[in-house]
């Protein structure tokens, strides 16, 4: 079988997770890496076997690679901007860490340039890929809930609480120095975890109509601010333009959990685990009956991600196939983001 050949820039935690996901596709590999920590690079190298000579600490000498049929910018969320731009001028295929920039302003000058461009272009929001969110796709478009009106969704986990040795919590300090809660590095709760509900909240308003993606309204806005100046819990409705309303939420003060419900005139959807799909449970309500759907993948949500967009590649797409995210998507995820964050 033919495979794509992935390099990755920056090899952080997420690269890791990504890079051992991409073991398990049969269509891909990874065939080079840069990164400034050359300790990671000997990791890398080693745990996945790669050549010394596609083994960079110069993230443009991997984009001159030849070989490489797409980056995965894996770098801290300041950085996306930057190399998302070197990736178009060197007219390599891009798969972003999400979010894929840090404001609207920063994603509609990389969409001019798109324009003339016409790059495979993927945020990587790996939800998109798993069983469940296809058929959650099904039985909405199958009205088994009737009409679409409105969902919740949320991601959110306390990281600022601890227990000690005999069970007592305590709150943790925030350090100003951990991406998640630098403003340079586009920390912050909504950014980080907030994004993929808004995506989703995109995916299922597209469903009840085209109209979704005109325009929109953030209503009844609530957040924390830390101390460094980026929220750490926050929420908020829209009001797509189609009148379906999203309940968005995202933290890393509660334990908010992974759940979507999406609610419609003769029933509702539970997704248990909607990010990462580790329960591979949805129940579906309609008239008092509940029905239970289980999935069974030995694919994760990252592998199906790898899977799918190296098929798009291979197949000379210019874009992720559906469910996955478009660039449009992307930049409609961004205009929401900003006004949430405002």
């Amino acid at each position: 079988m033919k495979q794509v050949n992935w390099g990755i820039i920056g090899l952080g935690k997420i690269a890791l997770q990504f890079a051992e996901n991409v073991n398990l596709a049969d269509n891909a590999k990874i065939k080079g890496i840069s990164s400034k920590d050359q300790k990671k690079i000997e990791y890398f190298k080693t745990k996945f076997q790669i050549e010394k000579k596609y083994c960079y600490n110069n993230y443009e000498d991997l984009l001159d690679c030849d070989d490489i049929d797409i980056i995965y910018i894996a770098l801290p969320n300041s950085l996306h901007y930057e190399w998302i731009n070197k990736c178009i001028q060197k007219n390599k295929r891009i798969l972003v860490e999400k979010p894929s920039t840090l404001n609207f302003s920063q994603i509609k000058t990389i969409d001019e340039k798109f324009d003339m461009k016409n790059i495979f272009f993927a945020e990587a929001f790996m939800y998109r890929f798993h069983p469940q969110i296809l058929k959650i796709i099904d039985i909405i478009k199958k009205k088994e809930i009737g009409n679409i009106l409105s969902m919740k969704s949320y991601f959110g986990t306390d990281i600022l609480t601890k227990k000690n040795f005999v069970g007592f919590k305590r709150k943790k300090n925030i350090d100003e120095n951990n991406r998640l809660f630098s403003k340079k590095l586009g920390g912050g709760a909504i950014l980080d975890l907030g994004c993929y509900p808004v995506s989703f909240s995109i995916l299922i308003a597209s469903l009840v109509s085209r109209d979704s993606f005109k325009d929109f309204q953030i209503l009844n806005k609530k957040k924390e601010i830390s101390i460094t100046d980026v929220d750490i819990d926050s929420y908020a409705e829209i009001k797509f333009e189609n009148n379906f309303i999203a309940k968005v939420g995202a933290s890393f003060t509660k334990n908010l959990g992974k759940q979507t419900e999406i609610i419609g005139n003769e029933g509702k959807i539970i997704i248990e685990d909607t990010w990462h799909g580790l329960s591979s449970k949805i129940y579906v309500i309609n008239k008092g009956d509940k029905k239970e759907i289980k999935f069974k993948t030995k694919d994760n949500a990252y592998t199906c991600q790898i899977k799918s967009l190296s098929k798009d590649i291979l197949e000379h797409k210019k874009k992720p196939e559906f469910p996955g995210m478009t660039f449009d998507e992307s930049l409609f995820n961004m205009k929401i983001i900003q006004e949430w964050l405002n």
